[in-house]
């Protein structure tokens, strides 16, 4: 998932491992190296919320002040692809399933949440039925039905209203019609075989070929209802309807929002999620300066950083520079990376040596000094980070022994695709994303010493991949040949971290992209040999070939397996980082 696409978990997969395992949605992580969980403190200390619970409360009241350096990609939970917001998300609405909100390995259970209980698979798992808990309300006071989950899923099949989320359900959904418009069919006859709603209280999906892992699908916030009748496409993101513990108050797409108790929500009707609805009122200020964050943060005057990525490199230093300060921080590893793809439709990026010759010059430590060195990850040498389920480290192009990279080696590289004086093209980063301004400016600087000249562009994290970065004729148009970028699991194997950032099957036109530009056919093939293979260990290693054709291809950049160093006010209680955020709970935390 965005990093932001945000990850998830492995607790889950023994449950769910008929044939596959899933993927999804910024957000999780498992495996080792995962928070912990174990230990609670009221006392401040060190990585006190990856350990476990920091004040543990149930003390309702206040208000939770968060804020972000950017706008929002979506409020719609059928338009969003950002792991803060699936993290906030589930305070508004209820999906079918849900990641418990628990601290370390319990938050990266998968449970029932709009659902009764989880999916029930026949027909090989190629059918997946949920039954609908009864009295669950809408904000209004309208009794959610098996229509209502069916219409937002349906909704989020339009890629053109809404680009911004996953295609999990285009992909997977049986003779889903290509470029599917629910506002060209509100009555869903072209998605009549896809899904169905028997009764009020059932949903029944079918898919167009087994998958074990569908509880995944299920807990990605397009599966919350939404009343067909409250659908203004587009402009939903304004106002989604409800059904969680708080609703909008206001929501300026620009400014920010504000969340308010909902009357409607009955805690009787939620037991498994683990929300505990804590703050009276949320409040989430947009296009915030980075820096004013974290004094803000370190004076007490704002609550949360909610890109959950963590503080800017200088106020790093600060912090674990000041006993005090650090007491109050922690150090959150992710199976997340931060990356730059190559643009094959720019030339001359379209021939491999030439790719080559990027990865052969480039300054890893560099690109891990944007992120603030050690502390905000280490240097990636492959694509999976460690907490990806089944990952294998490797080095192909020996990234670790050339840190600062080899430019024999790119000199050479680019004789051979005949650049030999070297070649210029544009960079693509978010503009108010420091640390991506950071990457551009540290390629650019490491790349001209063998003649590759990079023209930073900077852009607008709410549009990025919707208007520029990840639509393809844009960035064609506009040679945007690197194109900086970050991706967490949806849920942390070799489906959730890979499928949408490697496969060339889930690029759109009209944009809203995760994969920014990998076209490799061979890797197509294999993500659909590993769908097919049921034993686990065949899958995973299928997913490291995967990992390994990417590299050989040069088709990416892999610049670091990311950690954040998240810092916490003495304002706040119940703080705690979940192997499904792997940033603190929005769902759980608390104030003093």
């Amino acid at each position: 998932m965005r990093w932001n696409r945000i990850t998830t978990a492995t607790a889950v997969s023994a449950a769910v491992a008929l044939s596959l395992v899933a993927c999804g949605g910024n957000s999780g992580s498992g495996g080792s190296g995962g928070s912990g969980g174990g230990g609670n403190t009221a006392k401040a200390e060190y990585d006190a919320a990856v350990k476990g619970t920091y004040n543990p409360s149930d003390k309702k009241g206040g208000t939770l002040r968060m804020a972000i350096t950017e706008n929002w990609d979506s409020t719609d939970p059928g338009d969003t692809y950002y792991g803060l917001s699936w993290n906030l998300v589930r305070n508004y609405v209820r999906p079918l399933m849900v990641f418990k909100s628990a601290p370390g390995k319990e938050g990266a259970e998968v449970v029932p949440d709009l659902a009764e209980a989880a999916g029930v698979p026949s027909d090989g798992a190629k059918t997946w039925t949920y039954k609908i808990r009864k009295g669950v309300k809408f904000e209004d006071g309208t009794e959610v039905k098996a229509k209502d989950v069916k219409y937002a899923v349906a909704r989020s099949l339009d890629k053109a209203t809404l680009p911004n989320g996953p295609t999990y359900f285009n992909d997977f959904l049986l003779d889903v019609p290509k470029g599917y418009s629910v506002y060209k069919d509100p009555t869903m006859a072209g998605i009549a075989k896809a899904i169905e709603t028997p009764d009020d209280y059932t949903i029944v999906f079918h898919l167009n070929k087994p998958f074990s892992g569908f509880d995944y699908f299920a807990q990605l916030p397009a599966t919350a209802p939404v009343p067909q009748a409250k659908d203004n496409g587009a402009k939903y993101k304004l106002h989604p309807i409800s059904t969680g513990p708080y609703k909008f108050e206001s929501n300026d797409p620009n400014k920010g929002l504000a969340l308010v108790r909902n009357d409607q929500y009955d805690p009787a009707s939620d037991p498994n999620s683990g929300r505990k609805a804590l703050p009276d009122k949320i409040t989430v200020a947009f296009n915030v300066n980075g820096a004013d964050i974290d004094n803000r943060l370190q004076a007490g005057d704002l609550d949360v950083d909610i890109a959950g990525t963590g503080v800017l490199a200088e106020t790093q230093a600060k912090i674990l520079a000041n006993p005090q300060l650090k007491a109050n921080a922690d150090n959150v590893p992710a199976p997340r990376l931060n990356f730059t793809v190559f643009n094959g439709e720019v030339k001359p990026l379209d021939n491999i040596d030439c790719r080559k010759a990027i990865l052969y010059a480039a300054d890893h430590e560099g690109y891990q000094r944007a992120y603030g060195g050690p502390i905000g990850g280490d240097i990636a040498t492959n694509m999976m980070p460690p907490l990806v389920t089944g990952s294998q480290k490797f080095d192909d192009y020996g990234f670790e022994q050339d840190k600062n990279g080899n430019v024999d080696k790119a000199k050479a590289a680019l004789a051979k695709c005949g650049m030999p004086q070297g070649f210029s093209t544009n960079i693509a980063y978010r503009a108010d994303r420091p640390k991506e301004k950071a990457v551009a400016e540290s390629l650019q600087q490491s790349l001209k010493r063998v003649g590759i000249n990079l023209t930073p562009k900077g852009f607008p994290t709410g549009d990025y991949t919707k208007l520029y970065a990840g639509k393809p004729d844009y960035a064609k148009a506009n040679s945007l040949g690197l194109i900086v970028y970050s991706w967490g699991a949806d849920w942390p194997d070799g489906f959730g971290f890979m499928s949408q950032i490697v496969d060339s099957r889930v690029i759109r036109a009209t944009g809203g992209n995760t994969n920014l530009g990998v076209r490799i056919p061979e890797v197509d093939k294999m993500i659909d040999q590993a769908l097919s293979e049921t034993d686990k260990a065949k899958r995973e290693q299928i997913w490291v070939d995967i990992d390994k054709k990417v590299m050989e291809q040069a088709a990416v950049l892999p610049g670091i397996w990311a950690k954040g160093l998240l810092y916490r006010p003495d304002t706040l209680a119940n703080v705690y980082v979940s192997d499904s955020q792997n940033m603190y709970d929005y769902a759980g935390i608390g104030l003093k």
